[in-house]
């Protein structure tokens, strides 16, 4: 993809800024910061509830994180590679996907996406990755129509999935729960991808690549019966900011756990550590045992410099593969991490999946706010025209003008809402 090309615009814009000088990834960065549907992540669940506790992170913070990690992780891949860093993302750039990777999370973290996805299930599904695209695209009124009208390769970048949804989708659908208490996740996590009915700007964007390249981007493979396909292939800016958005979530979440007295020595020891120093030729081995005394020390800055590094064993673990499949080196280009380093932060994510994210403490919270999104789909559902806002009404009613799916609105509406105003509406209305 020619800078050109990826430059482009889906929108022509005639901007009439005096003196200007930033370029358009910069503007892309400073949209995105700018957004409505970024501050919003600030009272969104990441992993802890909001409201119990004002130590731990929110999606705002993490995306900070990410972002921080994501140009840490360029800066150490252009001070070893010179040959290919001339097809690496100029920080704007990497620092827009990374604070924009999560804003189509709705309320209540994977309880509330499980929840749309429910209620979305004969609508084309409900995603978080996929409201992202849509956000960005179409939703956030930067533009009358366009969204934020992003450059076609931030939007790219963003594309974890490049699939349509309808093709990933696993075939029979389960059973239709028989009331939404029954309601079981793992019946409901929905496929990974971008959705049918934003097909025009998904096509828009792989425009610029050639034939060859754009069938190849976006196949899929089979992952066995009843189970959701998954894409196959990401571009090199994505896989930055997936790797930084993996080290802060396998580092960062554990810190908060450790601070909050979450997760004990001995569990961390037992589940972590020994794992940790088994792996061969990984450097996080020989040096975990000191890092777990920091770690678990009573002097947070002991814990600082751990976390500290952490992070940089993992960013400076990761180098630029070539996969030899695609023409365009932004395709074929992959950051990768070493492998006895990307073992150990699996370790860790694992960790975190299971001591933190998984337990019944925190499953009841997301149990509790998976009702409340479905609640609240339900009501609007029944008599949108009385109970929309009247901006919403406006584009409900111009879906149905259109001939457009109506129901994706009230799924706009719902998943762009922060935790603390879905449980207000919630009290509002039942």
């Amino acid at each position: 993809m020619t800078y050109h090309a990826g430059a482009a615009r889906y929108a022509e814009e005639q901007p009439q800024r005096r003196n200007d000088h930033r370029n358009g990834w910069q503007r892309d960065r400073a949209r995105i910061l700018h957004s409505a549907a970024f501050r919003r992540l600030q009272n969104k669940t990441q992993v802890l509830s909001i409201g119990n506790n004002d130590f731990y992170r929110t999606r705002l913070t993490h995306s900070l994180e990410v972002a921080q990690i994501g140009t840490g992780i360029v800066g150490h891949i252009q001070a070893n590679n010179n040959q290919q860093q001339v097809y690496l993302p100029e920080l704007p750039l990497i620092e827009s996907l990374c604070l924009a990777h999560d804003i189509g999370h709705p309320p209540f973290g994977h309880g509330g996406e499980v929840a749309l996805n429910y209620m979305m299930r004969d609508d084309g599904g409900f995603e978080g990755n996929a409201q992202t695209f849509r956000i960005l695209t179409k939703l956030e009124p930067y533009t009358r129509d366009n969204g934020m009208n992003l450059s076609r390769r931030t939007l790219l970048g963003v594309m974890k999935y490049p699939c349509l949804l309808n093709q990933l989708q696993r075939q029979p659908m389960p059973p239709v729960a028989k009331s939404f208490r029954q309601l079981k996740v793992s019946d409901w996590t929905p496929a990974k991808g971008i959705y049918d009915d934003d097909q025009s700007l998904y096509d828009w964007v792989f425009q610029s690549l050639s034939e060859h390249d754009r069938e190849l981007f976006i196949s899929h493979r089979n992952m066995g019966e009843s189970k959701h396909r998954k894409s196959n292939f990401k571009s090199l800016d994505c896989s930055i900011m997936e790797l930084a958005d993996d080290i802060a979530y396998g580092v960062h979440d554990l810190e908060d756990a450790i601070v909050m007295g979450i997760v004990n020595r001995h569990d961390w020891q037992e589940q972590v550590a020994s794992a940790i120093a088994d792996i061969k030729q990984c450097w996080l081995a020989d040096e975990i045992g000191e890092l777990s005394v920091k770690l678990f020390s009573r002097h947070h800055y002991d814990q600082k410099d751990a976390i500290g590094s952490l992070v940089n064993a993992f960013i400076t673990a990761i180098s630029l593969e070539t996969q030899g499949r695609f023409d365009d080196p932004q395709l074929d280009l992959q950051a990768r991490m070493d492998p006895p380093m990307a073992k150990a932060l699996e370790i860790l994510k694992h960790f975190v999946l299971h001591y933190v994210i998984q337990t019944p403490e925190i499953e009841m919270v997301r149990f509790k706010g998976q009702q409340v999104v479905m609640e609240l789909f339900q009501a609007f559902a029944s008599d949108p025209e009385r109970l929309l806002p009247l901006n919403t009404r406006a584009r409900w009613l111009q879906a149905g003008e259109q001939a457009d799916n109506q129901a994706r609105v009230i799924a706009d509406y719902i998943a762009g809402m922060t935790d603390d105003y879905a449980n207000r509406l919630f009290q509002t209305l039942f």
